[in-house]
């Protein structure tokens, strides 16, 4: 076994095959807790068919009903940018999860610059939503993917400043070498504690931009069902539709996990063995996270176009760069 492990080509399959069965399982129990708990914040019961009462098996049902229907393109639609738009969006979900950390060496690939290639990977969303709304010969859909063009390039800008913080206090940009910089970080000399303890202003522009990079309430004009019917995926249907779902949810659990390794310390928890409990405690944060963007979508109102812009342009960034200019400081004086 020891030597099957040690052949590059062998374990690099593996952690192929472990990350095609991570995204969809991710997807789905985020979006089961989701139609629960928004079932609970309106008094409802939520689905209890499939899977019994709790539901459990409603988003499976969900998949196998867009499998079975009729894969539809439009008859002005660029077929093939149309057909591989999905995909791609799909795409840059998939590889966020190759330098994610679930323990010391629990992780696909550690990169040196781990966070400048999450960042990286994390633009090409735009470039597939870009695709889906100009391929679909929809006015709904090119406005939907103009307004998703808008707000990801708007947003970028302080999720990526925000990150800048975290670089300069872990002075590396290792994931790994993050969680384990936070590990050993103590503030007047007491127990560790993670960065969001002196980042907490990162943390609030990081999870405030993530929220629009995916779309989500306040943040979904691109989506925005009584305004442009469905916005860029109008025209979608079956399986493409599905790789758009499972887009969104997983990329919820993928941002959540940047999130938790960045600001909560990733895998570690005082007194726990990151070699056995890592991946139990950085799921744990992460579904912490994720129940925080359900609770904000059901919560608050949706923004306007101009309230969304105004936000990115006039507040988040020149935060994000005030936090950039205090924590220069105090890496340097302290």
């Amino acid at each position: 076994m020891s030597d099957l492990l040690s052949n590059f080509w062998i374990l690099l399959a593996i952690k192929l095959v472990a990350i095609a069965a991570l995204v969809p399982v991710s997807a789905l129990v985020i979006g089961t807790a989701e139609l629960k708990i928004s079932a609970h914040m309106q008094s409802r019961i939520g689905p209890y068919f499939a899977g019994g009462r709790f539901g459990w098996a409603q988003l499976i049902a969900d998949g196998i009903k867009f499998f079975q229907k009729e894969d539809i393109i439009p008859e002005d639609a660029d077929r093939q940018v149309f057909r591989w738009a999905p995909a791609l969006v799909l795409l840059s979900t998939v590889a966020l999860f190759v330098v994610i950390p679930f323990s010391p060496t629990l992780i696909v690939r550690d990169l040196d610059l781990g966070v400048f290639y999450v960042l990286a990977i994390s633009s090409i969303s735009t470039i597939g939503v870009l695709m889906a709304g100009w391929s679909s010969a929809n006015k709904y859909s090119l406005m939907g993917g103009l307004r998703a063009a808008g707000q990801l390039i708007a947003y970028e800008l302080p999720l990526v400043l925000a990150v800048v913080g975290v670089v300069i206090q872990a002075g590396t940009m290792s994931m790994v070498g993050i969680v384990e910089a936070q590990a050993s970080f103590e503030v007047f000399g007491t127990i560790a504690v993670p960065y969001v303890a002196v980042q907490f202003v990162g943390f609030l522009v990081f999870m405030t931009a993530a929220l629009a990079e995916l779309s989500r309430i306040p943040f979904d004009l691109p989506v925005a069902e009584s305004e442009l019917v469905m916005g860029f995926v109008t025209e979608y249907t079956g399986f493409r539709f599905l790789f758009f779902f499972l887009g969104e949810y997983a990329s919820m659990f993928s941002m959540s996990a940047i999130a938790a390794t960045l600001f909560l310390g990733g895998y570690h928890f005082p007194g726990l063995d990151p070699a056995i409990w890592g991946p139990v405690v950085l799921v744990a944060k992460i579904f912490f996270l994720a129940f925080l963007m359900i609770w904000f979508r059901w919560t608050f109102p949706r923004l306007r176009e101009d309230q969304l812009q105004t936000f990115a342009w006039k507040w988040l960034i020149p935060v994000s760069l005030a936090n950039i200019a205090v924590t220069g400081v105090f890496k340097v004086v302290f």
